[in-house]
C-alpha cells in the first residue's frame, strides 16, 4: 500500500465534485434557455444534467489481487459520463413568448432550481469534507516526520 492513497482518494473526489458543481452551475444558468437545440425544424428546452460517478476500482477481488501483488490502482472515484434528465419539459402557458405553440404552451427546461440547489449544497459539503481528510493526511505526514526529531 502506497502512502498517497490517502491523498490520491482525496483529490479524486475533489475532480468530481468540482465537475458535479459545474454542471449544477450550468444546469440553473440555463433554467430558462427555451432554445437549447435546434431539431426537426423545432427549438427544443434545455435538457437538465447530471453527473454519474463510479468508484475507479471496480470489485474487491480486484483491488485486493492488486494491493497483495502491490499493483493495486488508486482508490478514489471517477465521473464515468455526464447524462441529460430524460423527464419530459414543462408546459407553461405563455402566449406572448416567442417560443409558444398555436394553444399559447411553451416547453420550459425540466430544471428544478431548487433541486439544482440541493445538489450543489450536498456537492459543496462533499468537497468540504475532502478538503478535511486531505488536510488530516497532511497532518499525519507531518506528524510522523517529526518523530524522527
Amino acid at each position: 500500500m502506497r502512502l498517497t492513497n490517502g491523498f490520491d482518494a482525496s483529490a479524486s473526489a475533489l475532480t468530481a465534485q468540482r465537475l458535479r458543481m459545474d454542471v449544477i452551475s450550468s444546469n440553473i444558468a440555463n433554467a430558462e434557455t427555451t432554445r437549447a437545440q435546434f431539431v426537426n425544424g423545432r427549438y427544443e428546452p434545455y435538457k437538465r444534467k447530471m453527473v454519474v460517478l463510479e468508484p475507479t476500482s471496480q470489485s474487491f477481488a480486484n483491488i485486493l489481487s492488486g494491493k497483495l501483488d502491490g499493483k493495486g490502482s488508486s482508490p478514489g472515484v471517477k465521473a464515468s459520463r455526464i447524462i441529460e434528465d430524460q423527464t419530459p419539459s414543462k408546459l407553461v402557458y405563455n402566449p406572448s413568448h416567442p417560443d409558444a405553440d398555436e394553444n399559447g404552451y411553451v416547453k420550459m427546461p425540466n430544471v428544478d432550481v431548487l433541486k439544482e440547489m440541493v445538489d450543489m449544497i450536498s456537492a459543496s459539503r462533499s468537497y468540504e469534507a475532502n478538503v478535511t481528510a486531505l488536510n488530516a493526511t497532511k497532518g499525519m505526514f507531518m506528524k510522523a516526520l517529526e518523530i524522527g526529531k
